[in-house]
Formats: structure tokens, sequence, C-alpha cells
């Protein structure tokens, strides 16, 4: 049930595509290595606190190589909170490969991004991250489609699909951004049930960091099959980071 912040804030542009400015440092094997480093006052991913209702701040990290054709790989990390002890930090490599769809000015981002937790193993599981977006002048449009490939956060049987609309917008070295989508979940015994997901905020940098303020909500209440008894986790809640690009 993991993602990045990174992503959320978008980093809804990227989940975990790593960009850094290209020097002869950080040009390796035909590609360029970079990555971020993110310290935020929570980790909402679809709706959902990562750290248990804030109860703790989260530390992150990428870290990745992008080729010059548009193959990249890399790996995202980050300190969790869950009910469940054992679940105190996720890893989560990722490959992947981004580009134009001709010269239609639309471009396409496929990632495999597994979510690795150390000492809890049994909530593993793996999904495919299909993106198409578009750019109008400061306006860019992003739709997801991501499936999970194998049991959702590791339940048997369980499957699940997220889909979102990732709108940006510059305006004076701000950028606007949000996100509103719907994670569906199922299973043959009915007992899965999805929710909608959504996130507004603004992103400036300055000072060579980028600061982030988003306002994250979703539909999950009382009556939710998953979530009914641990609705605190799914309260609209305002969220600041900052992260530094290398």
């Amino acid at each position: 049930m993991d993602c990045k912040w990174m992503l959320a804030a978008l980093i809804t542009a990227l989940p975990c595509t790593v960009l850094a400015a290209e020097t002869d440092e950080n040009r390796v094997a035909g590609g360029t290595v970079g990555g971020k480093l993110t310290f935020a006052t929570d980790y909402v991913f679809r709706g959902e606190s990562e750290t248990l209702d804030s109860e703790v701040p989260v530390v992150q990290g990428t870290l990745g190589w992008t080729h010059d054709n548009g193959w990249y790989l890399g790996a995202f990390a980050s300190n969790i909170k869950f009910q469940d002890p054992n679940l105190e930090i996720v890893t989560a490599p990722y490959i992947g490969k981004f580009g134009e769809i001709g010269n239609s000015g639309f471009n396409y981002d496929i990632m495999l991004f597994a979510y690795l937790y150390p000492g809890a193993s049994y909530s593993n599981y793996t999904e495919l991250w299909l993106r198409v977006s578009r750019a109008f002048d400061d306006l860019n449009l992003q739709l997801e489609v991501t499936p999970t490939l194998d049991d959702w956060f590791g339940v048997e049987g369980w499957k699940g699909v997220n889909y979102a609309l990732h709108p940006s917008y510059q305006i004076s070295g701000w950028t606007v951004s949000g996100s509103v989508g719907y994670q569906d979940l199922y299973d043959s015994d009915d007992a899965a049930e999805g929710w909608a997901h959504w996130n507004l905020g603004v992103n400036k940098r300055f000072i060579g960091l980028d600061f982030d303020l988003r306002y994250h909500g979703s539909t999950v209440d009382e009556d939710h099959k998953v979530y009914g008894t641990q609705t605190i986790i799914f309260d609209d809640r305002l969220v600041f980071g900052v992260s530094k690009s290398f």
C-alpha cells in the first residue's frame, strides 16, 4: 500500500524516475545517475497514511539510473508504521521505460515496481504502472492505470487496479498539481472494497530545495469492508515535505 510521497506529490509525475542535472560526474554507461532525499510530515499513498495517522515523520530516498533511450531502474526506500510492528520499512526496486508515442506529443511511461518489506515479506507485492501524458504549454495531464501483478499487500486472492488522473500546472515558478483516482480492490469472496482518493498541492523550488504542501482525502469511512475499523489513517490531512535532488 505504498509508493512514494514523491509520487503523490509530483510526483504524480514521476513516481520513481529520477531526474538529475546532467554533469560528467553522474554520467554512467550511457545514462545519468541521480537521486532524491525527502523529509515529510507523513507518507500518504492513495489517501492512506503509511505512518499510522502521522505518528512519525518520514525520511525517504530514491537512487536511480536513466539511460538516454528512456530505460531506467533504481530503488526507493522509506520508513513506515502500521499496526503490524514488523512493517517498519518499505524498499522498492523498480525498472521501466518512457518515451514519446511516435510524433503525437503523447508520452508513455511503463514501470514495474515491487514493494518489499524487510521483516514482513508476507506483505510483499508488485504493481505495473502504466501512464500516458500530454503537455499543453504549462498544463500537463497524466492518466495512470496500475494493476497489481500478484496478491495485493500479500492478502491471498486479492487483486487491485488503481485508476487516476494527475494534472499539473506551471505558473510563475510554482507548480500546482493534484490527483483524483480510484483504487479498485476485489476478490472472489466479495470481502474486498475499493475507494476514491485525491490530493491537491503546490510545489516551489527555493535555495536548491523543493518544498511541497499538499492536502489529501479519500472516501473511506466506518462502513468500508477493509478499513472500517481503522478509518483514522484515511482522514483528510495536510502534508508538508522538503526534498533535495542530486
